[in-house]
């Protein structure tokens, strides 16, 4: 792995954007709890309000800009998926347990077999 696909935040603006995002969101908090006697609705205010400056100014730095950006990439991969039909998805699941069943059958045939092996042939032990 060379030093050139580790991606960093490399300058100060961003450096300082990203520590005033994490104050804003110590802020909200903090005013949150702080605000107690003032009533729910103003508790609840200063936490988005806060919250969303918090948003607003990760979204202006680097990190916030290729994050968006690659969640548009991950939603455009999102939408060429091609998802099964109910009825591919129902002969799917009735696959999958009808294999389950052969499987089940088949150990526990196994598992007799052996247990008649090792304890009436080998053994002797009659039950």
């Amino acid at each position: 792995m060379s030093a050139a696909n580790i991606e960093t935040v490399s300058t100060a603006a961003d450096k300082a954007k990203l520590a005033l995002v994490a104050a804003l969101v110590v802020a909200a908090v903090a005013g949150f709890y702080a605000l107690v006697p003032q009533g729910v609705i103003v508790q609840w205010l200063a936490l988005l309000v806060g919250l969303v400056a918090a948003v607003v100014v990760f979204a202006l730095s680097l990190p916030g800009r290729q994050l968006v950006a690659f969640g548009g990439d991950a939603w455009r991969e999102v939408k060429k998926v091609v998802w099964p039909t109910r009825k591919e998805s129902t002969q799917m699941t009735l696959y999958v347990f009808a294999f389950v069943v052969i499987m089940a059958l088949f150990l526990w045939l196994t598992d007799k077999t052996l247990e008649w092996v090792f304890y009436d042939l080998i053994l002797g032990w009659k039950k």
